[in-house]
């Protein structure tokens, strides 16, 4: 369960990285709003990914 909380910072971003990739790849780079979901997500994932292996250890 661990091992879920240390990647759950990893996983929000690289599922905000494969939203990008979607919009890319099929030509949807107006739609604001699913570009800054998708930037939210890499963003927050960051900050948890910092965050949670700060407190949590092994």
């Amino acid at each position: 369960m661990k091992g879920l909380i240390k990647n759950s910072g990893l996983l929000l971003v690289l599922i905000g990285a494969i939203i990008l990739m979607v919009c890319a790849f099929t030509g949807n780079v107006n739609n604001n709003a699913v570009l800054g979901l998708s930037t939210a997500l890499v963003i927050v994932g960051l900050i948890v990914y910092i965050v949670v292996n700060k407190y949590v250890q092994d």
